[in-house]
């Protein structure tokens, strides 16, 4: 082969490489709807931990990483693996588990980049720009055309779930917001896979914890729970992260950060696909709104 069209197949790889972590990291919400009928949402989080924890800390030594220098780094990175992954997926697999659909709960924890960029004045110090508070408009907006939709008046809960779950995934979006915001101003310098190690490791003990005390911890060892229980480890917590290693490397990070727009879309694509989530007209007008009101926010912060 040619090593100009060696140098075409470069590019073509680079160039899907942001699609496909994408695409990989929007199945998480999907799996969580296959595993949990066989697992409560502790107890499956807390296997999913120590399974990528077994392959993940073998894997910082052959590539030769470096483990976080110092305590207090190990502490930050700790407590940002609480918000950022307990908080997070703990809030997401809880509110799945009580009803809540994939589509939507994809939908609300990816107000994340708006709530950051709006946070980030008051608890950073950055000014925050008529275009922010545009889409923060129509992010809030957007999100109130899709929980209206859902409501039932007469009953006052919403179709197919109810407030419990909806205060899960609001738990979710705030641990993954304050993560956010938490990691940029205290966990510079983290090695990236070390570091999701510590985080890992934090959040496990965690949810491990609250599968002791608040869950039975029986678990099905169904072929799909197992099929979903791989898939979340080996897929998600190992070849997404070493993908976006690679994506931050070659300088692509700006376009994985634009295209996780487009999880909330897939995933709701997804689930209609698998599960039959349907959405009416007008919370799909309503999603449409707040996807633009998170890239308007978003762009917004790049632009400074």
């Amino acid at each position: 082969m040619s090593s100009s069209a060696n140098s075409r197949l470069d590019a073509a790889l680079l160039a899907s490489m942001p699609v496909l972590f994408v695409a990989l990291w929007s199945t998480g919400f999907i799996g969580a709807k296959f595993g949990l009928p066989h697992a409560e949402p502790f107890t499956f989080l807390f296997i999913r931990f120590v399974l990528t924890l077994a392959l993940l800390v073998p894997l910082v030594k052959l590539m030769g990483s470096n483990w976080p220098a110092g305590w207090r780094l190990r502490g930050h990175i700790a407590v940002s693996g609480l918000l950022v992954h307990a908080a997070y997926l703990g809030g997401v697999f809880y509110g799945i588990y009580l009803g809540m659909p994939a589509g939507l709960t994809a939908l609300l924890v990816g107000l994340q980049p708006l709530l950051t960029a709006t946070l980030a004045g008051p608890l950073l110090g950055e000014r925050i720009t008529a275009i922010q508070w545009l889409g923060l408009a129509l992010g809030l907006a957007g999100i109130t055309l899709v929980l209206g939709s859902k409501l039932d008046p007469g009953a006052m809960q919403f179709h197919g779930f109810g407030l419990g779950a909806l205060a899960c995934v609001l738990v979710a979006l705030g641990g993954i917001t304050l993560g956010t915001l938490y990691q940029k101003r205290f966990c510079t310098g983290m090695p990236l896979l070390s570091g999701t190690v510590v985080q890992y490791l934090s959040a496990g003990a965690l949810l491990g914890l609250g599968a002791l005390m608040l869950e039975r911890r029986d678990v099905e060892w169904t072929p799909t729970f197992v099929l979903t229980l791989g898939w979340l480890v080996l897929v998600l917590s190992i070849a997404a992260i070493l993908l976006l290693m690679a994506l931050i490397r070659r300088g692509e990070a700006s376009r994985v950060a634009s295209l996780f727009y487009l999880v909330p879309p897939v995933t709701a694509l997804q689930a209609w696909w698998l599960f039959d989530e349907r959405l009416p007209p007008a919370a799909l007008f309503g999603m449409a709104v707040t996807i633009l009101g998170v890239v308007l926010a978003a762009r917004g912060q790049a632009r400074r």
